[in-house]
């Protein structure tokens, strides 16, 4: 009985007392719901199976022993270099493990690289071509998606996971929510492309957009700048200048110098000036 209660108690407090999360901290709890969102689908959302092969049941039996075992999806570990992000791998990356070359021998750390190739690949909403470094199963993507717009757009960001391709998804959404205007020398080619890219945008909003594919740092500064401009500090003398039109306003009083006064405030100055050429007796 105390038991149960020690273990209701726990529950309890484990609901009261949450870890903070990385957006609990700091500047980073002035993030808009619209990063969350994205950050959620880079970070958090689980990306497709790419270097083993999934097995949908929860059950499987051994064919030597007949013994039934569970089954158990667990991710290779996988290692992103800094090159993943200057090109588009399609999910793969590389894999660290060790090799067996002989069976008299020890085994051996081993590194399973993808082979990494250079093509040209053609946006039609960006009316550009582009020289990146792929993969084989980036270029078989791009085949099974019917173009290299359809595949960004698409494919979530656990499954991109470079910054590039993720800078281009990014454009992509901004040029289809400005209408494609790349296009506006064809107004018939630019409708045709609208239309047939336009049905992306509704799993959009604009904010969405403007915060898609933001480093955790850029968008920190982001928001720094933001805060920034929001909290602009005014000069007092701004302050005090507006306070005092506005009193000169009320009395009916115009705020204008006469001309002897100008000409007083000229000469005087010309007088102070070394440099200035002085007047013919």
């Amino acid at each position: 009985m105390a038991t149960s209660r020690i273990q209701a108690t726990a529950r309890q407090l484990s609901k009261t007392f949450k870890k903070k999360s990385r957006f609990d901290i700091g500047i980073a709890s002035e993030l808009p719901a619209a990063y969350k969102k994205f950050w959620r689908e880079w970070k958090v959302l689980k990306p497709a199976a790419v270097h083993y092969i999934p097995q949908d049941s929860k059950w499987k039996r051994d064919d030597l022993t007949g013994e039934t075992l569970p089954v158990q999806n667990i991710p290779i570990p996988l290692k992103h270099p800094a090159e993943i992000d200057e090109g588009i791998w399609g999910g793969e990356a590389i894999v660290k493990g060790f090799q067996k070359r002989d069976l008299k021998k020890r085994r051996v750390p081993h590194y399973w690289v993808p082979v990494l190739k250079r093509t040209v690949v053609k946006s039609e909403v960006l009316n550009t071509h582009l020289s990146v470094t792929v993969t084989d199963r980036t270029i078989k993507l791009i085949n099974d998606h019917y173009g290299f717009d359809h595949y960004l757009l698409k494919t979530p960001a656990c499954d991109l996971i470079s910054m590039l391709a993720l800078k281009l998804k990014k454009q992509i959404l901004i040029e289809l929510m400005n209408g494609c205007p790349r296009h506006a020398y064809d107004p018939v080619k630019q409708k045709e492309i609208y239309d047939e890219y336009k049905t992306y945008l509704s799993s959009y909003t604009p904010e969405e957009i403007d915060w898609y594919g933001l480093t955790w740092y850029e968008a920190l500064c982001k928001v720094a700048k933001i805060k920034e401009a929001a909290n602009k500090p005014v000069p007092l003398k701004n302050v005090y200048r507006k306070n005092l039109v506005e009193k000169l306003k009320a009395a009916g009083i115009e705020a204008q110098p006469s001309a002897d006064e100008i000409s007083n405030t000229t000469s005087w100055l010309s007088k102070m000036n070394p440099f200035g050429k002085k007047d013919e007796a």
